[in-house]
């Protein structure tokens, strides 16, 4: 495959599940023949400062890719200005990129969707982003890809195109959406995105991710999905700094390539109604609920011990 997208790789204080997922990463077709780009964040306490060499140390030995280069910060950016900064920075000189965080587990095959949806859709204006992860849903009544509005980032790519329309300021967002718009960002009320954006504008988030779905829904985008995950995503372990201690979003990875594409450009209504049930019903009962916020609670305690 000619013309491969580079992979920028965010990563912090986490040194095991940044070997992890570069060794995942290693194991792809095609990595040794892709350019890694990985962004290492400066620390952001004394406390953080071991954990951060400790990765840029395991930095130093990574092999196995076309080329690898390191950009080590010494201040600290936090993850939602690292990921704009490097996605701009890459989209500006390959017009496309295919993007990681340090917590995510990739299929063999990752890479090879990533590359193949770029390459099929790169002049299609209204795709704007391809997602690898996927919930757990009943994937054999699905294709084996689809469209669908809202945007995954445990494992993404985009294009320049469709990154020129990422819009940061909140309040820009804010104002373009009614009580219709809500409805449909949120999937219905199922999703909690108009909460995210509320809590983005009252600061109590830093999310990349939030806006940047705001700004493919406000440009009336779709974004590319697998019915069968491509990735897992090991963060929620209470780990991250934006992560719970839960297992809602487990899912076992693909183990075959992906060959089909969607010839219409049109979101897929049955993978919506998919999506919409698995939300809805995605915390369980009230009983379920409570012991999940205690485990959670639970293993915050453990973590800070």
């Amino acid at each position: 495959m000619q013309n491969l997208a580079p992979i920028a790789l965010f990563v912090y204080n986490r040194p095991e599940h940044t070997r992890r997922t570069i060794s995942y990463l290693q194991k792809n077709l095609f990595a040794d023949e892709s350019r890694l780009f990985i962004f290492s964040d400066g620390p952001k306490t004394e406390a953080d400062r071991v954990k951060v060499e400790q990765v840029r140390q395991l930095l130093k030995e990574v092999s196995g890719f076309k080329s690898v280069k390191v950009e080590e910060r010494k201040e600290n950016l936090g993850l939602a200005n690292s990921v704009i900064a490097g996605v701009t920075k890459l989209v500006n000189e390959y017009d496309k990129v295919i993007v990681f965080e340090d917590d995510l587990l990739s299929s063999p095959y990752t890479l090879q969707y990533f590359n193949e949806s770029l390459s099929r859709y790169a002049k299609e204006e209204k795709v704007m982003h391809v997602g690898a992860y996927m919930y757990n849903l009943p994937s054999k009544q699905l294709p084996e890809t689809f469209f669908y509005r809202a945007a995954t980032s445990w494992g993404w790519a985009t294009w320049a195109r469709a990154w020129k329309d990422f819009e940061p300021d909140v309040d820009k967002l804010i104002s373009q959406f009614d009580r219709q718009k809500t409805h449909q960002f949120s999937i219905e009320g199922n999703m909690n995105f108009w909460k995210q954006m509320e809590q983005f504008k009252a600061g109590k988030n830093n999310s990349w991710a939030i806006r940047w779905y705001a700004s493919i829904f406000l440009k009336n985008g779709l974004t590319l999905n697998p019915s069968h995950s491509l990735v897992h995503n090991i963060g929620h372990d209470g780990s991250g700094v934006h992560s719970n201690n839960e297992r809602t979003y487990q899912v076992q990875i693909a183990r075959q390539p992906v060959t089909q594409f969607p010839a219409e450009i049109k979101e897929n209504a049955q993978a919506y109604q998919a999506i919409k049930q698995f939300l809805s019903k995605r915390k369980g009962n009230f009983i379920q609920r409570g012991i999940r916020f205690m485990k959670q609670l639970q293993a915050k305690y453990l973590v800070k011990k």
